[in-house]
């Protein structure tokens, strides 16, 4: 097996922008939501994310085949992925952004509590015991506060609850057979599901198209092309070569950043309710990633 590099400074700097890019993401589906239904968009966007994935597959002679004992196991993850993306466009369509992100982004805590109970060798240190209940004190204050029309209940708490999906998808990866399947596999069936469920359902969510121009075109070309498949091949290359624990440890740079972006490209209100529940959410994530040094591997 190949050994994992630590984060060096091209590392860091690839995981910056990545963590730039998904957090300008939350912009864009906020923006492109004007043009076309939350679900609606959504499934566009999985089903013009699967004709780039599977021409990249194509030309890189990569089989479209899953191992028979993985595939029920891949349509799960495809059910998981459509609730996850279901919830995060509707949750962006009526709160803000800076709300949503630092509610979607605590995923890695969600995933630390379950990994607590359902993995072994994931047993929770004081450290990362310290950094979850940071970041739920952190939701438990982002969703006490609602002032503006910016803001929505309904869409904080959809938010929160499409991170379940996201934590729950990347338990599966790790417990099931999936953890045998390449990247890009797994990625097509939730392409697949995702878009056959979301089309067919999204008429119950209001009228499809609102009133769509060239921005939010762009939009959904933007998410289709750069999001879902070459930002996800992105991660998973950052994950091969480096160690998980140095990767994961840039995750709480996206709600920060998302929650800018907002601010900046949309203008919205920054309370400092939003700042405090950002510090808590932010740093208690950072914590729930660091890497714990150990002085002498004195039990195993």
């Amino acid at each position: 097996m190949e050994e994992k590099l630590p984060v060096d400074k091209f590392g860091a700097a690839c995981l910056v922008g990545f963590a730039s890019f998904l957090a300008f993401n939350q912009v864009v589906i906020k923006v492109t939501g004007q043009g076309f239904n939350p679900v609606f968009q959504a499934g566009l966007r999985s089903a013009i994310g699967l004709v780039v994935l599977l021409f990249w597959m194509w030309a890189f002679s990569i089989p479209l085949a899953m191992p028979r004992r993985a595939v029920f196991w891949g349509l799960v993850s495809g059910l998981l992925f459509t609730y996850e993306f279901i919830l995060l466009f509707v949750a962006l369509d009526m709160t803000s952004v800076s709300r949503a992100s630092i509610l979607f982004y605590t995923m890695p805590v969600w995933l630390g509590i379950a990994a607590h109970f359902l993995l072994p060798g994931e047993r929770l240190t004081p450290t990362k015991a310290i950094g979850m209940a940071m970041a739920v004190s952190g939701v438990v204050v982002a969703l006490a506060g609602h002032r503006g029309s910016e803001t929505s209940l309904i869409g904080d708490l959809c938010a929160l609850a499409a991170t379940f999906g996201w934590a729950a998808i990347n338990l599966l990866v790790r417990v099931t057979p999936l953890s045998q399947v390449p990247p890009q596999n797994q990625l097509l069936y939730q392409l697949v599901v995702s878009a056959i469920i979301m089309l067919a359902i999204s008429p119950l969510f209001g009228d499809v198209i609102r009133n769509p121009g060239w921005l939010h075109f762009s939009g959904l070309l933007f998410q289709s092309i750069c999001v879902v498949s070459l930002a996800y091949m992105m991660w998973f290359w950052l994950l091969k070569r480096y160690k998980a624990s140095g990767v994961a440890a840039f995750s709480f740079l996206s709600p920060v950043l998302a929650v800018l972006l907002g601010w900046v490209l949309l203008g919205e209100t920054l309370n400092p309710q939003i700042w405090v529940a950002l510090g808590l959410v932010a740093f208690g994530i950072y914590l729930v990633n660091r890497r714990q040094k150990k002085p002498q591997q004195l039990e195993e």
